[in-house]
Order: C-alpha cells, then sequence, then structure tokens
C-alpha cells in the first residue's frame, strides 16, 4: 500500500514522500500513525552518518503512536480499532522503486508492526495522552538507568546533561524520592528539569561546577549519573561520586577510548551501571502506567510539535543548526 513518509537522502535533504510498504504478515498489524516521537541524538547521528542502520535513503524515527487498520493472520491479541504504541516499522518501504532504509522507520503515516519483544507494539492503555506516549522510549531509557543503579530514598543524586534521556533519569530519581541535582548549560532544559522534580540546578555556562557539586553533596554524590555524552565530562563526573558511590553511563560515548583517570574509581571502589536501550517491555508499561496516573508529566518535554507536511523543514531547520532548542518533538500525522 502507498503512504506519506518523512524520506533523508544522502545529501541530508528531507521530503514528504510516497512510499510503497508491505501488507502485514503474520503475527502482523498495519497501523495507521497519529503521532510519532523524534529522537534528535539517535535519529541525526544517523542522519549525518556518524552510525548507520542501513544505506540511504533513510525513514527514521523509532517510536510512536496509532490505530490498526488491519491484522496479519495469527494475530489474535489485537484487532481492528485498537490503539497501540510502538517501537519500530518492520515492513518493507520503497519510494520510486528505490529501497528505503527504515531505520526504524516510524515516521510514516502507516507502518508494519508486531509483538517482537524489543521493536514491537502493544496496547496503548486508556488516559495516557498521545503526544507523550508518541516519546515512550527516552523516559524508559532513563528508568532503566535509575533502576539498575537503585538509588535509596534521600539519596545524593547527580544527573550531568538533562537533555531528553537525563531529564527521564531526573524524573524517575524524583518520583524515588531522591534529592536530585541537574547539570547543563542550557537553562530552558534546567528549568524543565525542576520542573519534573530536580532539588538543585547548576547551569555548567556559568557556574564553578566541581564546586557547586562539593556544596550541595560534601563527601560525594551518592549515584553519578552521566547523560550527556561528552566524552571530555565522563572523568569530572566519576570523581563527583563518593567512595563507594554508583556511577551510570547513560550517555552513549562512541567506539574510541573515553579519557579519564582511573585512581578515582579505583581508590573509591566505584560501582559502574552500564544501562543499554530502554528495558523493552516492562520498562515501557511503567512509562505508560505513570502517564495515564499523571505522576509522569513527559509533556514538560515536549518542546515542538509539527503536522507531517511541516516535518521536512522541521527537520531541515535542525540539520543546518537553525533549531537548537528542541528537547522532545512529536510529528502529527493524524487527527485523532
Amino acid at each position: 500500500m502507498r503512504a506519506k513518509a518523512l524520506v533523508c537522502n544522502a545529501s541530508r535533504e528531507f521530503q514528504l514522500g510516497e512510499v510503497e510498504i508491505g501488507e502485514p504478515g503474520p503475527g502482523q498489524a498495519l497501523i495507521r500513525t497519529i503521532c510519532s516521537g523524534v529522537s534528535i541524538g539517535t535519529e541525526f547521528a544517523l542522519i549525518r552518518g556518524r552510525i548507520s542502520w542501513g544505506p540511504y535513503p533513510l525513514c527514521t524515527g523509532y517510536q510512536g503512536v496509532g490505530v490498526i487498520e488491519a491484522v496479519g493472520s495469527s494475530l489474535e491479541s489485537f484487532a481492528v480499532g485498537d490503539r497501540v504504541y510502538y517501537r519500530g516499522h518492520m515492513g518493507s518501504m520503497s519510494l520510486e522503486g528505490q529501497i528505503v532504509s527504515p531505520v526504524s522507520g516510524t515516521h510514516c503515516s502507516h507502518v508494519i508492526a508486531g509483538t517482537h519483544a524489543t521493536h514491537g507494539m502493544d496496547r496503548l492503555p486508556e488516559g495516557v495522552p498521545v503526544e507523550e506516549a508518541s516519546c515512550f522510549v527516552m523516559p524508559a531509557v532513563g528508568l532503566l538507568g535509575v533502576d539498575m543503579a537503585q538509588p535509596r530514598v534521600s539519596d545524593r543524586v547527580i544527573v550531568y546533561g538533562v537533555g531528553a534521556i537525563g531529564l527521564g533519569a531526573v524524573a524517575w530519581l524524583a518520583l524515588r524520592g531522591c534529592t536530585v541535582t541537574a547539570i547543563d548549560i542550557d537553562p530552558v532544559r534546567l528549568e524543565v528539569a525542576r520542573r519534573l522534580g530536580a532539588d538543585h540546578l547548576i547551569d555548567a555556562s556559568s557556574s564553578d561546577v566541581a564546586a557547586e557539586v562539593a556544596r550541595l553533596c560534601p563527601g560525594g554524590a551518592d549515584v553519578v549519573f552521566e547523560a550527556s555524552g561528552n566524552r571530555e565530562l565522563v572523568g569530572p563526573a566519576i570523581e563527583m561520586c563518593r567512595t563507594e558511590g554508583t556511577f551510570v553511563w547513560q550517555g552513549n560515548y562512541g567506539k574510541e577510548p573515553l579519557p579519564f583517570r582511573f585512581l578515582p574509581p579505583h581508590g573509591r571502589r566505584l560501582t559502574m551501571k552500564f544501562p543499554c536501550d530502554d528495558g523493552y517491555g516492562p520498562n515501557r508499561r511503567a512509562v505508560m502506567k505513570n502517564l495515564a496516573m499523571g505522576s509522569l508529566r513527559w509533556g514538560e518535554t515536549i518542546t515542538h510539535r509539527v503536522c507531517a507536511e511541516e516535518a521536512p523543514g522541521f527537520f531541515s531547520d535542525i540539520e543546518r543548526g537553525i533549531r537548537s532548542d528542541v528537547i522532545q518533538a512529536v510529528v502529527h500525522w493524524s487527527d485523532e
């Protein structure tokens, strides 16, 4: 069938193209997209060729919410009309006869999804706002890091870097009863961190970060989340931990060796946690439950909303550096 998709070519030019996608196979469903969430970090790493999940042209996006329009054989637990959230498009995609890499292809008016544990769909609970639900991966990633670190009530926790993933960590830490310090160079992100429950804010562009951390966490923090992904900040973040504290590698630092000193983590006998991905079904369902309850106010992180026709220009502005203020964005594909 034909669908509209946001497609990027090797010159990093964007268009809303008419693509051909397959029919749902056994255990799969055809879903009409209501809205898809934008992951700035991963998507633009793909768009700029820093990581590769397939050749150009690309259709990015790996999270969305929609309504099932058709089901394949042997899919018994879902029906036409069900609202679902999903992690990726599992079908083929082509534009004017050329194969489009669906990585993971949710910026499309229709997607094919199954019940695969890592990239499949699940039913959207009643009461969950569709915009917030379409951005479910980032808070699930943050939850995985918090769950692995196991901070206790009243623990002093630092989140270094409050982009979408860092903000997810802030939100869950606050719900857990921790005393949270958020560090960033962006005052808008810091204000969102405050609204999500951060107790202390440090603007790294105008403050002596080490001095502020020493004041707020004498002897060091119980847990430190390095969520900026900035290789140069790993060493300073490690040294913010107290003796026998926990350090969480919440960012992605690429393939090259990292520059940090051995003795601080060695001498302090630090525990290190390496969360990867979003924890899949259990974490995603926890996100949806807390969205439905209103305890996870993820709408605070959504800074931009565009319709599908505006998406090529919006993505082009991000690529050219015209929009540097995006935390989370949502693309609307149909009225619902």
